[in-house]
């Protein structure tokens, strides 16, 4: 996309209510930002600074304020050109530096391009190709995380930054296809992540379904072409159906004393169709065929009056009416939503909203500025801001810049569920908080007191996920603070970061030396969980960067540090060289498929039956998979949501299929002691099965004083499987230790 590099085209795109003053800013960040990029080009050989106008004119498309016009210009000016956050300052003000400098990406941290990589004794030299390689990827990984925390950050205290990077974004999903193709995949991986939840947070729907149709191109290419040339092919054939409907829901209700209605198409988006077609296990054909229509109405009052007529003219489907208007989504989307039996038999979808609501449905947080004057900011705009800051409010906790993302993409952007207390209130947590994140929620001494839940009246375990409708109870302590164990990840009983942090905030304020002494603790019966001897725990702490172990064993002790971490760092420090100790490498285990297996896919019932692979989905191992059998070629193996497979009519020509197993799974003896009782083998080895680990042989020995101990050998993936294994059969009932076994 090209555009004219003169400020007087440019201006012409501007909104005609920024008055001449807000014109001559922008036109003079224009030129700016025009002669700091003059002599350079984008990755298509485009001038630079297209990709600048670019993204203010999306934003000015949005009618925001005038310096984020400003700041959209001239937001890659301090990273990549000779100008300085100063200059931006002196020139423009402090509001359009904070701007910039907060989608500005960092560049005091190592840059693969400047060859800021390092050997692991801090000096400059020689690295092995492997090592090299696995350095760069972090450093980039390191990159990438550190910007988008600090985005994230600024984000909280001033969300026009968001609005910037999301047209960043945007454009720069619009010229992806200049890019290698590994980066394409990483970017459009984290714009489906990242960046398109971000939108749907903020309620800007419009960014939203242009950032996944963009990053679903490049992720599912084949099937995003498929999709996209059946909807070219029916285009005209549905145009025509609309128009009849229009006209005829125009003149029901004109008749009903509705004036001044809009009635449009509800646009299709083949991410959205996609998904449908993933969710009701439909295909193409039938999740297109429900058509959809939106009517813009002048008020409130008429949206309820035109629902009324619509249900008297047609009949409702159950279950499908949502009134968003007297209880709007939680990024504050309001509308009416219904589905009819329409003339001709089948579905027709109707959304019904204001003016005012459909401008906020498209551009959420930026909606604000499109209708009030002077900038004033109105208590539906303070809603959203408060909303946004209450998702974040652990975020001056986390120093960890991928552990920051990863709490942002879960805390944040993932999906949500929403459970009731006693009162009836409702309590909005991320999909697999448990009760503890719950009673987090409700106040911070209810979570560091909390001993028990019930939903629904019935006592359940503190790890129990909760689901969208229960009603949680907490059963708390008259004194006492959380357990350390909240916070073991293979346990499992705390999901969202807001809880971790509180938490970790608790045992800070406990004394040094018993967080030392904790963290000491935890180390020690890592290591004899893991069978680990003569580490050097001195080392250990200088691989993670603290100056001591007493150091180190403060930050596990109080929950700075992840057992994970410890755990990683445990066994690199160990050097172990045995061969019962020894796991492979990812890119050793990726190569064992093919040398495990006969044909790589295994038919169930049908041993020895021809297999081959089909090339309109090219199934990888990993997917789900069917197979369909075919006429004197054997059966042909494709991907549960190949487009091809949901239209298959002959369903009994349908076959389970699955991935030959590789052997990448490793034998390791462990020993568990416990009290004897009832079901405590049975017990044991459900979890075991749980955890997706096998059992290749079992001994049980019960002395005098009843008790067991359980020698087995476990089939686990790597150490972090066994640990997770370990940590949870632990923390059965009647179980004493459980550890693993030296060999020999």
């Amino acid at each position: 996309m090209a555009y004219e590099l003169t400020s007087k085209a440019f201006l012409e795109h501007l909104p005609t209510s920024y008055s001449q003053v807000d014109r001559e800013l922008i036109s003079r960040a224009f030129e700016t930002g025009s002669k700091a990029h003059k002599n350079q080009k984008r990755v298509s050989g485009e001038p630079y600074f297209t990709h600048c106008i670019a993204v203010a004119k999306i934003l000015a498309e949005m009618h925001v304020p005038p310096s984020i016009v400003a700041a959209g210009l001239l937001h890659d000016t301090v990273e990549d050109t000779k100008i300085t956050l100063d200059d931006i300052n002196r020139d423009f003000g402090i509001e359009i530096g904070k701007l910039v400098d907060a989608v500005t990406k960092l560049t005091s941290l190592p840059r693969v391009s400047r060859g800021d990589i390092v050997n692991d004794d801090g000096l400059n030299g020689e690295i092995s190709t492997k090592k090299s390689g696995q350095r760069i990827r972090e450093a980039k990984i390191s990159l990438a995380s550190e910007t988008l925390r600090k985005t994230f950050l600024a984000m909280a205290d001033d969300p026009q930054v968001v609005l910037i990077k999301l047209a960043d974004r945007l454009h720069n999903m619009s010229t992806l296809s200049h890019m290698p193709p590994h980066k394409q995949l990483r970017i459009a991986q984290e714009t489906m992540d990242i960046f398109a939840p971000l939108a749907s947070r903020l309620g800007i729907w419009q960014m939203k379904w242009e950032l996944e149709d963009q990053a679903f191109r490049y992720l599912q290419p084949d099937i995003y072409k498929e999709i996209a040339a059946k909807l070219d092919t029916r285009r005209s054939e549905r145009n025509v159906q609309l128009s009849k409907i229009k006209k005829h829901l125009l003149g029901i209700l004109t008749q009903a004393g509705i004036e001044k209605i809009e009635i449009s198409g509800r646009p299709k988006h083949i991410f959205s169709i996609y998904k449908k077609m993933m969710r009701k296990g439909v295909p193409f054909e039938m999740v297109y065929d429900v058509r959809g229509v939106r009517l813009i109405v002048p008020e409130n009052g008429d949206c309820y009056l035109a629902l009324g007529e619509i249900h008297q003219q047609w009949r409702p489907i159950p279950g499908s009416f949502d009134d968003y208007i007297a209880a709007p989504k939680e990024n504050f989307y309001r509308s009416l939503h219904t589905a009819v039996v329409y003339d001709d038999g089948k579905t027709l979808e109707i959304q019904i909203r204001t003016p005012e609501m459909h401008q906020n449905s498209e551009y959420g947080i930026a909606a604000h500025w499109r209708y009030k004057e002077g900038g004033s900011r109105d208590q539906d705009f303070e809603r959203r801001i408060e909303y946004l800051r209450s998702l974040m409010e652990w975020r001056q906790d986390v120093d960890d810049a991928q552990e920051f993302v990863d709490s942002m993409k879960s805390d944040v952007f993932g999906d949500r569920v929403y459970v009731f207390t006693p009162n009836g209130d409702i309590i909005d947590l991320p999909t697999g908080a448990t009760p503890i994140d719950f009673a987090y929620n409700v106040h911070t001494e209810v979570g560091h007191r909390c001993r028990g839940a019930k939903i629904g009246g019935k006592l359940v375990s503190l790890d129990t996920v909760l689901k969208t409708g229960d009603q949680v109870e907490i059963l708390t302590s008259k004194r006492g603070g959380p357990s350390r164990d909240w916070l073991n990840p293979h346990l499992g009983m705390i999901k969202s970061q807001r809880s971790r942090a509180k938490i970790r905030r608790w045992y800070k304020q406990q004394d040094r030396d018993q967080n030392i002494k904790n963290g000491r603790d935890i180390i020690e019966r890592e290591m004899r969980q893991l069978g680990l001897t003569d580490i050097n725990l001195e080392q250990l702490a200088r691989s993670l960067n603290f100056r001591n172990l007493d150091d180190l064993s403060e930050a596990l002790g109080c929950g700075d540090l992840s057992l994970m971490r410890v755990t990683n760092a445990l066994i690199t420090t160990a050097k172990i060289e045995e061969e019962d100790f020894k796991f492979p490498t990812p890119e050793e285990l990726s190569s064992k498929l093919d040398q495990d297996t006969t044909d790589g896919v295994k038919v169930r019932g049908l041993k020895g039956l021809l297999t081959r692979t089909a090339r309109c989905c090219n199934p990888a191992p990993g997917d789900e998979i069917v197979g369909y059998i075919t006429r004197g070629r054997g059966a042909t193996v494709h991907r549960r949501d190949c487009p091809n497979v949901l239209t298959i009519k002959e369903k009994e020509r349908l076959v389970q299929v699955s991935w030959g197993v590789p052997k990448n799974v490793f034998s390791v003896p462990i020993r568990v002691n416990a009290y004897d009782r009832d079901g405590l083998m049975r017990d044991i080895s459900t979890l075991i099965s749980d955890e997706g680990a096998g059992i290749e042989t079992v001994r049980v020995d019960i002395n005098s004083e009843n008790i067991a101990e359980f020698n087995l050998t476990l089939e686990v993936r790597d150490v972090s499987h066994l640990s997770r294994v370990l940590s949870r059969v632990k923390h059965l009932p009647n179980v004493v230790d459980a550890c693993r076994m030296r060999a020999g």
